[in-house]
């Protein structure tokens, strides 16, 4: 197909609920002429109302003139029926998520619109190809993802189809611009780029829960405080409703044909069957009274055990930053090539478990205790073996803590908690690059804006260095011997390459 654009320009929106109505607001906020439409009766024009209230609250916040306002009012209309979107340069349809009742309405818009008009969906998991497939003229059909709120989330998935026209995804390119967002291009695939790369945070937080590593609180405080992430998963879960979350994570894992990465948790499905569903249910994860989450007190710290402290050698580009902070904490160092018979034996895994590291140096597991080196500020992780005893669990809580640092105690696993996490989201983010679903700045751009993480995927590698991130998924799969732990083609070569995770193939 090709496809010329056709003035004046129109855009239909069909369904007029909360995605239908923040789409049209971004459109006539950027000068384009919008037409709603709603199979139940009064509903547009209901949308239209509650849109023209929205933009007289920005007026009354000072972000929209009252000029502005009325131009935006005035480009915005209810059609009767179909039939008055016949004259649209693109309809965008917003309504159920069910495969059927999309592909029925693109075939009702075809017999009505010219057959240079623009379909687009804003599906979040079905397959554009599958709705494409049904439609007398597949190429004018495409993906176009937006996310709730729609104002506040500036960022738009682009999604092409093999029978797309790369004209149209080209303008709605050009559209999402005018709306004032961001739009990022990726292939028809599972889960796009924004679904698919959030699976690695919440799935592999629920593992280490399950695998009772630590509770949910901690997990949260840690990928908080010392990863840098603005929510911790359970209260992510918590946030988005579990009835939402968990239909999505089991969705992508058999539409993958179950592969190991996006593996869901029975705890997950177990919680949603006791109504556990977050905010919504006024308990999730968490307890919540009125919309305000309970707070749940981190443990207490120890008194401070002054015993002397023996440092495992590491090659770790950390060791100088512990070996300083040690000093900055005033303790008494155990120099000795073995630990003296009562020092506390501290050990700085990547990848590995306390207990191993242990055991391969040949130091008593009673009194070892693991730091993550990767991650010191804002939250400084702490691990014992199985068998550690109470007073140096205890002696190095209250160490690490003596400057009033945030510590968190957990229970052995390879790669800590936010090695673990940051590394499952770094891999996720570099199968997409390699299966090239989208370019790698796109596929930042998607997460930082569609997830609200410190740095997309393909960054926060660069940040620990994919070396490290090599290291840690490797010691996982050693240790777990499952496929999960994988490490993707593009993060293993550009590792030995040493170049940026963000380095395109020529």
């Amino acid at each position: 197909m090709t496809h010329t654009s056709r003035k004046p320009e129109l855009l239909g929106i069909v369904g007029t609920g909360l995605m239908g109505r923040g789409i049209a607001q971004i459109a006539v906020q950027g000068g384009i002429p919008v037409i709603l439409h709603d199979s139940r009766p009064g509903a547009g024009q209901e949308a239209r109302e509650a849109i023209i209230a929205t933009l007289d609250k920005l007026v009354s916040k000072g972000k929209l003139t009252t000029a502005e306002l009325q131009a935006g009012a005035e480009r915005l209309t209810v059609a009767a029926g179909l039939n008055d979107l016949a004259s649209c340069t693109a309809v965008v349809e917003a309504i159920i998520e069910k495969l059927d009742a999309k592909r029925e309405l693109f075939l009702q818009l075809e017999a009505v619109v010219a057959d240079d008009c623009i379909l687009a969906t804003n599906t979040s998991s079905l397959s554009v190809t599958a709705i494409a497939a049904a439609c007398r003229n597949p190429g004018r059909v495409a993906g176009f993802h937006f996310f709730s709120p729609v104002p506040l989330m500036k960022i738009v998935e682009v999604i092409v189809g093999p029978l797309t026209d790369s004209a149209v995804a080209d303008e709605l390119t050009g559209m999402a611009k005018r709306m004032g967002h961001a739009p990022v291009r990726a292939s028809d695939t599972p889960g796009f780029i924004v679904n698919h790369a959030g699976r690695g945070y919440l799935t592999e937080s629920l593992r280490l829960l399950g695998e009772t590593v630590a509770p949910y609180p901690e997990i949260d405080r840690i990928l908080r405080l010392g990863a840098g992430f603005r929510m911790g998963p359970f209260e992510l879960l918590d946030l988005t409703g579990l009835d939402v979350s968990l239909p999505v994570m089991e969705s992508i894992y058999e539409q993958y044909y179950q592969e190991p990465r996006f593996r869901p948790s029975p705890i997950a499905r177990q919680r949603l069957a006791a109504g556990l569903l977050g905010r919504k249910s006024q308990r999730g994860f968490y307890r919540y009274d009125d919309g305000r989450k309970e707070e749940v007190a981190p443990p207490a710290v120890p008194p401070r055990d002054h015993l002397s402290v023996w440092l495992g050698e590491d090659d770790s580009a950390a060791y100088p930053q512990v070996v300083e902070l040690l000093d900055r904490l005033g303790v008494e160092r155990d120099h000795g090539k073995r630990p003296c018979p009562d020092s506390l034996c501290l050990v700085l895994p990547v990848g590995q478990d306390a207990t191993t590291v242990a055991v391969a140096a040949g130091i008593d597991p009673t009194r070892c205790v693991a730091l993550d080196p990767l991650f010191l500020d804002g939250c400084r992780t702490l691990m014992t073996t199985p068998v550690t005893a109470t007073r140096y669990r205890d002696a190095a809580h209250a160490l690490f803590a003596a400057d009033g640092a945030a510590v968190a105690v957990i229970h052995d696993s390879p790669g800590f908690v936010s090695q673990r996490v940051v590394a499952a989201i770094v891999n996720i983010g570099c199968d997409i690059a390699q299966q090239g679903i989208a370019t790698p700045q796109d596929i930042d751009r998607a997460v930082t804006l569609g997830l609200g993480y410190p740095l997309g995927p393909l960054a926060l590698g660069d940040r620990l260095g994919a070396g490290t991130v090599l290291r840690i998924l490797d010691g996982l799969f050693d240790f777990y011997r499952d496929p999960r732990y994988r490490p993707s083609p593009w993060l293993t070569r550009r590792a030995l390459l040493g170049v940026s995770l963000l380095t395109p193939e020529n």
